[in-house]
């Protein structure tokens, strides 16, 4: 994400972005905490968005806080926990409190030459457990005054991270690519930008079969989608039938991630933590 907290994923097709159809088979339901919660914002929260994008200053803000809470904070709120509800089925390591999943509405300026104190859009993302601290493969909604994006992936992973997903790619780079190109998913979404190098990674066989996937930095897919899709009674549906057919492809690329997780953690001489070491003497 960039410093506005949008993802920045290649702008999908015409296909990917064709908003779905309810249906009453398929329609999806919040647990009994929300099902009187709409689960969707109303017109007044992309009126918001919008005015914010024009006049993002605290001078603006301020004075409409109480809008922000009611028409945007809220049913964000309410939108994670029904996404949890049903995650829990195909992606339960990712299931986090709807506080932890929303993202702040502050940007963070100290490093960058805009100052602008707020991000134009409401965001959340679902990192899975294990990973929380980096940048490990999750998913991602957000909503702002002239669209919806709808993606799953590794953005902009740190280095150890980007080399241990490289060199997984080596050896399992078939279904990496079998994942990313899967027929129902590319109905629905598209690949995002790879941000690819121009020349093959330092440490890797140049003629290797997974030099198109090697050269990327990051791996995912994205869909985006009319602002008006986040008014409407289908945008749980949205975001969940793409979340839920994105699984596949996020549990693979967290593997490696994973397993560097574990080695980090494992404690010094086998011993579980400084305090038993105390205990013992060492």
């Amino acid at each position: 994400m960039n410093g506005h907290g949008i993802y920045n994923p290649r702008v999908a097709t015409r296909r990917a972005t064709q908003p779905l159809r309810a249906t009453s088979k398929t329609k999806l339901t919040a647990h009994s905490s929300q099902e009187k919660t709409p689960l969707h914002f109303n017109p007044e929260a992309i009126t918001f968005l919008r005015g914010l994008r024009r006049n993002n200053s605290r001078d603006w803000f301020d004075p409409r806080k109480d809008v922000y809470e009611r028409e945007v904070k809220h049913p964000m709120l309410a939108i994670i926990e029904a996404v949890n509800a049903e995650m829990a089925e195909f992606a339960p390591e990712h299931v986090r409190p709807a506080q932890k999943s929303m993202l702040r509405i502050y940007r963070d300026t100290r490093f960058s030459a805009d100052k602008s104190p707020y991000k134009s859009n409401v965001a959340a993302w679902w990192t899975r457990a294990g990973l929380e601290k980096t940048s490990g493969g999750g998913y991602y909604f957000h909503v702002a005054a002239d669209e919806v994006i709808i993606a799953a992936g590794v953005y902009m992973p740190e280095r150890e991270q980007l080399q241990a997903i490289r060199r997984y790619l080596l050896d399992h780079h078939e279904e990496v690519r079998r994942l990313l190109n899967d027929k129902k998913l590319r109905r629905m979404m598209r690949a995002f930008d790879g941000a690819a190098l121009t020349r093959p990674p330092k440490g890797f066989p140049k003629e290797h079969a997974a030099m198109d996937l090697l050269l990327c930095r990051q791996w995912g897919v994205t869909a985006h989608l009319p602002a008006e899709a986040a008014t409407k009674p289908t945008l749980l549906k949205e975001i969940v039938t793409r979340f839920r057919l994105a699984a596949p492809l996020i549990e693979a690329l967290n593997r490696p991630l994973l397993g560097q997780a574990e080695k980090k953690k494992r404690p010094l001489f086998g011993l579980p933590d400084m305090a038993l070491r105390s205990r013992l003497g060492s």
